[in-house]
């Protein structure tokens, strides 16, 4: 039963992450786009927390650590670049 709302869960980010690639695509500035970036990363990260849980599978929860790690990371890269005004 538990399983199955995972399942649902992981299905259900994915569906939001293809929503904010829409948007990372369609962003009016860069701004706009490195949030969407940090989003998009959010977002799949906890689909790949639900689905290693949907799975029963601990490998996709380093992997998801990782991503979260190094997103968050990329996004204060693009802002550093934004802040110097080198985009």
């Amino acid at each position: 039963m538990l399983t199955d709302a995972f399942g649902f869960f992981a299905i259900a980010e994915f569906a939001v992450v293809g929503l904010l690639v829409v948007r990372l695509a369609a962003g009016p500035s860069v701004t706009d786009r490195v949030v969407a970036l940090n989003a998009v990363t959010t977002q799949a990260t906890l689909a790949l927390l639900f689905f290693a849980a949907f799975a029963d599978r601990s490998i996709y929860v380093d992997v998801s650590l990782w991503m979260a790690a190094f997103g968050y990371l990329g996004t204060l890269v693009w802002a550093r670049f934004l802040e110097r005004g080198l985009l």
